[in-house]
């Protein structure tokens, strides 16, 4: 049996189930709008900034990618939570993605969307890369991605200041749950 699917714009697809759950609709919604502020032309400026030294193709290559990463953040956050409601782990998961859905649905943040349109997204897109990323510290995979790339390509962008608040954010949210995550790896730890 396959699971219907919807498809983002973007070329992604989400499990229809939660295409329509939670945040996600909102944060589809936010991409779009952040696409008609600047598009990719917004980003490629932004980029150009970032990163002075590069040349116009790279500059070009980087905006490309930034995009794609923004694209992917539902697609992220929807399998996350299928896998936690899948391993019955969604009391310890759902709290820390929701922390940073909220942050990406925050109109003004450390890069704000509303007057930055696609780049704005960066710092939002990193979180909540850096909150699933952190689901994969205990004794067993949570998702098993290689999400290293997407971070030290997201921390070029967004500086080491935005990307280090963003880490303490992050830091912050799985103390709030550290209670629960102990009791998240100790049943990963030992599948029933």
């Amino acid at each position: 049996m396959t699971e219907e699917t919807t498809d983002t714009g973007s070329g992604n697809e989400l499990p229809a189930r939660f295409a329509a759950d939670g945040s996600i609709p909102d944060i589809l919604a936010i991409i779009e709008s952040a696409k008609a502020r600047g598009g990719v032309e917004g980003m490629r400026r932004f980029v150009a900034k970032a990163l002075p030294a590069a040349e116009e193709a790279e500059v070009a290559e980087a905006a490309e990618v930034a995009v794609e990463v923004i694209e992917s953040v539902p697609i992220f956050l929807a399998r996350a939570r299928q896998e936690a409601e899948e391993r019955g782990l969604t009391n310890v998961v759902i709290p820390l993605l929701d922390h940073a859905e909220r942050y990406y649905l925050q109109p003004m943040d450390l890069i704000p969307e509303m007057t930055q349109g696609l780049p704005g997204l960066l710092d939002d897109s990193y979180l909540v890369i850096r909150m699933i990323e952190k689901l994969e510290e205990g004794p067993e995979v949570f998702l098993d991605w290689d999400l290293e790339y997407p971070v030290r390509f997201l921390q070029r962008l967004i500086g080491p200041v935005v990307s280090q608040r963003l880490d303490g954010i992050a830091e912050q949210a799985m103390r709030e749950v550290s209670a629960q995550l102990a009791e998240f790896w100790e049943k990963m730890a030992h599948p029933a």
